[in-house]
């Protein structure tokens, strides 16, 4: 008898992880159920009670899936990896007057780093997810990421920043798929989660308070209020502190202008918020660091690729150049809206994701 690869599953105990894991065993494999535990003990009650995916009743849901579809189901302890790569970044970030994706943080460092790494050990070949996303190997030998079959779920973009090494061990079953598909073969399962609510925030600030999270965890001085300026310093108001706000940022600024304002500039040196017009906000280019390239070995000179500035982005057309080692810069056709130091812009050549890196 063929031995069967065997593949670990991390489980979230949401519907996605759930028919990934289905999935993957009806296809053949050995499937192991894994429940990340991430979140300090004292505070996984208070997760679940706001909805989070990172307490309790996730790795509970979890369970009564892997049972219900015939799978073992472990939990495993990730919360020094999380605390350090994930949380102790995210407020770092903020209190450097940027605005980080934490997201794309723990699954470079956290579901696929360390849940790999461990996987490896206990004999798996593969890991999986529940991503809206494809990874595929391509002519030129490289593994990369290809968009989701649904426009409308696609993750791919939180997800460049994986290596050629955790592709290669990495399956993604889910992206073939649109969401009402992956509802329904859980509702045919009879899954309890088949119309569980999809996680909309950060999964450690679940009500979205994100600077009163700062200032309860962080172990460093947070910033004081400031004042809100102008480009060329004109003092306009007072400011609560520059972890509240983010570049575009128009609500909540309480500034009477007589007409509409936004965050153009955070300047962390000086402890000030810089205010300007909706024009203010577009810009036709970015540099970038931390640089990692997936469906292409490397980039020298410049490549015509489309480039995507935040999740939610669509994608603008542009010219991608390389001005150093680990620095690029992205000229883009036309200005785009709120290019944000911290999150990430993401470059694809058609539906492979190109590479990426963080705006500077």
């Amino acid at each position: 008898m063929m031995n069967r690869k065997k593949v670990v599953v991390g489980m979230s105990g949401g519907v996605d992880s759930s028919v990934a894991a289905y999935l993957l065993k009806e296809a053949g494999y050995d499937v192991v159920g894994v429940t990340m535990q991430i979140w300090p003990r004292d505070a996984e009650e208070d997760m679940s009670a706001k909805g989070g995916c990172c307490g309790m009743s996730a790795a509970e849901d979890a369970a009564r899936v892997a049972q219900t579809i015939g799978i073992p189901h472990y939990v495993m302890n990730f919360r020094e990896e999380f605390r350090e790569k994930v949380i102790c970044y995210f407020m770092e970030e903020y209190l450097a007057g940027r605005t980080p994706n934490p997201c794309i943080a723990c699954n470079r460092y956290v579901k696929w780093e360390s849940l790999l790494h461990r996987s490896m050990q206990i004999g798996a070949d593969y890991i999986a997810t529940g991503h809206y996303a494809r990874v595929e190997q391509l002519p030129n030998g490289r593994y990369a990421i290809r968009r989701s079959v649904t426009a409308a779920k696609d993750q791919t973009y939180a997800l460049y920043n994986l290596t050629q090494e955790q592709l290669a061990h990495t399956r993604m079953p889910v992206g073939t798929y649109d969401k009402p598909a992956i509802r329904a073969i859980a509702e045919e399962l009879g899954l309890m989660v088949a119309h569980k609510p999809d996680s909309q925030e950060i999964c450690f600030v679940p009500d979205g308070d994100y600077a009163g999270f700062i200032e309860k965890n962080s172990t460093c001085p947070v910033p004081p209020p400031g004042n809100f300026v102008t480009a060329d310093g004109q003092v306009l108001g007072r400011h609560k502190g520059i972890t509240h706000y983010t570049i575009g940022q128009r609500k909540g600024l309480n500034l009477s202008m007589g007409h509409p304002v936004f965050v153009t500039k955070i300047r962390p040196e000086t402890n000030e918020v810089v205010i300007g017009d909706a024009q203010d906000v577009f810009t036709d280019r970015l540099t970038c660091d931390h640089l990692n390239f997936m469906s292409i070995p490397d980039l020298r000179g410049e490549m015509r690729l489309t480039a995507k500035i935040r999740y939610n982005h669509a994608g603008a057309p542009a010219v991608v150049r390389r001005l150093d080692t680990d620095l690029a810069e992205v000229i883009f056709d036309e200005p785009v809206r709120a290019v944000t130091p911290g999150q990430a812009v993401v470059f694809y050549d058609g539906d492979y994701v190109a590479g990426g890196g963080t705006i500077r």
